[in-house]
């Protein structure tokens, strides 16, 4: 009966030693910070659930994909890190979420993160894999939200990206922040700030140079 050993020894053990248990989460932080990031994954995905696509669309969010990739390429500036900054990349999705809102925002910014990682993959854990790729890239159908003030809405959507990103550069890449000399939160903030700001920057002008009332009237028309 070595089999009723064995349970009780794993029921025993399963409902005992939570401070141990505790402090692996603790001394652990990637594996915490991961669940925090499938967490959001899980309850996005729910929201996408609730999403009616209709063929218009579906047809509108594969351009904005599509534009978004094409952006991707002529990039401005390239970090050997990972992420660059390009000619308004976010432009594409933010559009899609002032027209639709966060739900369908948040699931084409989804599905653009998926698609940039094949397209231009760095990784070093499954985890950053989540905070430098869908995740940040989700964080910009936040705009949504605000969608009847675009420039507010933009800049709330890439303060958000950057949290993503900054996440992933502290926990994640904290050993070139030592090789560098520099606390790995000071280290994070200078590599991530200056891209996010960046691309922030270049969405917020070309959002205010397109005549966002003419083009979301006919769009929803």
């Amino acid at each position: 009966m070595n089999f009723l050993s064995d349970w009780s020894d794993r029921l025993r053990n399963y409902f005992t030693g939570f401070s141990d248990k505790s402090q692996t989460l603790i001394n652990n932080p990637s594996l915490f910070i991961g669940l925090i990031g499938l967490a959001i994954i899980i309850v996005a995905l729910i929201r996408f659930k609730k999403v009616k696509l209709d063929a218009k669309m579906i047809s509108r969010i594969g351009i904005a994909l599509a534009l978004a990739c094409v952006l991707q390429v002529f990039r401005i500036y390239h970090f050997p890190m990972g992420g660059s900054v390009t000619l308004g990349g976010m432009v594409p999705i933010l559009l899609i979420a002032f027209i639709y809102g966060p739900e369908i925002g948040m699931l084409t910014g989804f599905l653009y993160g998926l698609l940039n990682l094949f397209l231009d993959p760095y990784f070093v854990h499954p985890v950053q894999i989540l905070f430098d790729y869908p995740l940040p890239s989700l964080a910009i159908g936040l705009a949504g939200y605000l969608r009847d003030k675009p420039i507010p809405a933009t800049i709330m959507a890439f303060v958000v990206k950057f949290v993503c990103h900054f996440i992933s550069g502290v926990v994640f890449f904290s050993s070139d922040a030592l090789s560098a000399g520099m606390h790995p939160w000071i280290y994070s903030a200078v590599v991530n700030g200056p891209m996010v700001a960046a691309d922030a920057i270049i969405c917020v002008i070309v959002i205010a140079l397109l005549p966002l009332n003419i083009f979301l009237k006919e769009a929803k028309a």
